[in-house]
């Protein structure tokens, strides 16, 4: 991190400024009688208790209870709008569009008309009806109007909003403890090893994969979930891919991101951790470098 971005770092994190990232994401509406039925056949949340103008998380998993995307669903009246990393945004609407031709079903890709903007600290609301907005565990996201870009942009600069660059987003995105798709989850990822169990109903009917996932839940444990990691070294060589060992040279994860956090002067790290190995403080390895387990996420908003 250069000057520039450990200065905008601190004055979000520690002066509290606002800070904004523009970027690509996928919003995706769905719509008809049979939505209900439909949605709560392929998503791992229970659409049918979201009430108007509320958000859940969700994810789509496929017929082994694997990832195939991971997305936040706002009830907008007897619409459901689905937010997902552009990486999955495709996936997801090929996923539901094919469900159009069964029955009172209706899937419509909404990306295109918006500019996305993903907001930390704001200080002021911004009104504007035509907002598409979602809560987020950095802050406030905005799905904006392309034709109100510009006045969205400028409500920002009146509230001496900074730009984050991103190495920045990606030094506050893990200590939020957030994972990426394609790079801390894909579909080789179990739905529940993501740690966001409060994106999964344990008591809706049945969906696509709910067996396996249901099985986990109930009979026992995933294998291993993503976790946080605390190197004691501030220069420890050690990097996304790399396997972790315990005390006792055992297998006990892999890193899946890391960074240098200002904030605990040292590297810190998203990981998948084995299950025996979870427990907060619990000493671990990385080649030469000493690390500890820490729950997510490192640091509350």
């Amino acid at each position: 991190m250069n000057e520039e971005d450990l200065k905008v770092y601190h004055q979000v994190r520690d002066e509290k400024a606002v800070g904004y990232k523009r970027q690509k994401r996928g919003l995706i509406e769905v719509s008809g009688k049979e939505a209900v039925q439909f949605l709560n056949g392929l998503i791992t949340n229970d659409v049918a208790k979201l009430e108007d103008g509320a958000q859940m998380s969700a994810a789509f998993p496929n017929v082994q209870g694997r990832l195939l995307a991971m997305t936040r669903v706002r009830r907008a009246g007897d619409k459901f709008l689905f937010e997902t990393e552009e990486a999955t945004r495709e996936k997801i609407f090929q996923n539901l569009f094919r469900f159009t031709f069964a029955g009172d079903f209706f899937v419509e890709d909404l990306s295109d008309k918006y500019e996305y903007f993903e907001v930390q600290n704001l200080k002021a609301e911004i009104s504007n009806q035509e907002l598409i907005a979602f809560d987020s565990k950095l802050g406030k996201d905005f799905f904006v109007p392309q034709n109100a870009a510009d006045a969205f942009f400028d409500e920002l600069k009146k509230q001496d909003a900074v730009e984050l660059s991103p190495d920045v987003y990606e030094v506050l995105r893990i200590e939020a403890g957030l994972p990426l798709y394609g790079i801390d989850m894909d579909e080789s990822t179990v739905v529940l090893e993501t740690g966001l169990d409060e994106a999964v109903s344990f008591n809706k009917g049945c969906y696509i994969g709910q067996e396996i996932i249901a099985r986990i839940h109930f009979r026992g444990h995933v294998a291993k979930k993503l976790a946080g990691v605390i190197f004691e070294d501030a220069d420890a060589a050690a990097g996304a891919g790399d396997e972790l060992k315990s005390a006792e040279g055992k297998n006990a994860g892999k890193i899946t991101s890391v960074t240098y956090s200002p904030q605990f002067g040292k590297r810190i790290a998203l990981a998948y951790v084995r299950w025996d190995y979870l427990a907060e403080g619990t000493e671990l390895r990385a080649g030469e470098a000493a690390a500890r387990v820490k729950n997510l996420p490192f640091i509350e908003k």
